[in-house]
């Protein structure tokens, strides 16, 4: 029986050109879904592939723009019974961010699989070919299924609740916290570590084309309350600090976020380190603040996007939400 799967493809490096072999600059989001997919043609993958171009800009410019175009395309692709699975295209620098929306927002009772690649086409040791192969591999497989949505990159296969980005250059630039990966791949072989844990093919949260604003404030040596208030504007309906070590922050910034939580504002102390979980303090409570757990400030970000759209702002279910992540 003949896998058959959607790509729908965004831009960013892995359709990037840079008109040199060697060349360190490049242009992301030059080459079509069309043209990508008669480039793979040739590599003899086992899957019967069809193609939609969502949009075809570097990731820093992805958004709710394009989301709101991507959500309904995967979910249509999800309902055709003719498709076995859904691979999107990304680029690198917000690729964590997308891949843990749509794992929120999404049934898990199809594989749907997100890759990118760290170099340009047209570049030595160009890593798109391979980690697409690899993203084939993954989405034909029905052992991905029940897995949540999933990212290739690097002969691995991350969770998009764990995957960072962590790295500025290099193939190996993702890491997974706090599981590392799920699994390795190949163009050939695939590899769990462990079963499938999200049972039943609901989503956690329904999609929402209107997120409301939140702001990530970064925390920093002498960071006061007129920093806080720079960044807090008319329209923001939550916070998410990058605080310092374990989500900490400085007095003068701690009682200006005090304030505004106890107005009614969602604030989510999560970390500006790399990696580490954020818990709750004892003073949390009486601050109205929420810990982040394992999620870093830009996951945080989105989650809390997601509560706050479904009108839950109160401090301790929000703090329930990200315990269960």
């Amino acid at each position: 029986m003949t896998t058959r799967l959607t790509v729908l493809a965004t831009g960013g490096t892995i359709a990037g050109i840079a008109g040199s072999a060697i060349a360190h600059d490049y242009r992301a989001g030059e080459i079509g879904i069309e043209e990508y997919l008669e480039k793979v043609g040739g590599l003899g993958l086992e899957a019967e592939l069809s193609g939609r171009q969502i949009a075809n800009i570097d990731s820093a410019d992805i958004g709710p723009g394009v989301w709101n175009d991507l959500h309904p395309a995967i979910e249509e692709a999800l309902a055709d019974e003719a498709c076995n699975g859904i691979i999107v295209t990304h680029g690198t620098d917000t690729l964590e961010e997308t891949a843990f929306l749509l794992d929120l927002t999404l049934p898990a009772d199809k594989p749907v699989v997100v890759v990118g690649a760290m170099r340009p086409a047209d570049a030595v040791g160009y890593d798109g070919l391979r980690n697409f192969a690899n993203a084939v591999r993954v989405a034909s497989d029905p052992d991905a299924a029940g897995r949540g949505v999933l990212v290739v990159m690097g002969d691995r296969v991350f969770a998009a609740r764990d995957v960072r980005k962590v790295r500025t250059r290099g193939t190996e630039a993702f890491r997974g916290f706090p599981r590392e990966s799920i699994g390795l791949v190949t163009p050939a072989s695939l590899e769990w570590f462990g079963a499938p844990w999200r049972q039943g093919g609901t989503a956690t949260f329904e999609w929402s084309d209107k997120l409301p604003e939140v702001v990530i404030v970064y925390a920093y040596a002498g960071f006061d309350a007129a920093g806080v208030e720079r960044q807090v504007g008319e329209n923001t309906r939550g916070i998410v600090v990058a605080g310092v070590g374990e989500g900490n922050m400085p007095e003068s910034a701690r009682q200006a976020l005090v304030a505004m939580a106890k107005r009614g504002l969602p604030v989510v102390r999560a970390s500006r380190a790399d990696e580490g979980l954020v818990d709750r303090e004892p003073e949390d409570t009486e601050n109205g603040f929420v810990a982040s757990r394992a999620l870093n400030p830009q996951k945080a970000r989105i989650l809390l996007q997601l509560l706050l759209a479904r009108g839950i702002t109160d401090p301790a279910a929000i703090q329930s939400a990200f315990d269960g992540r």
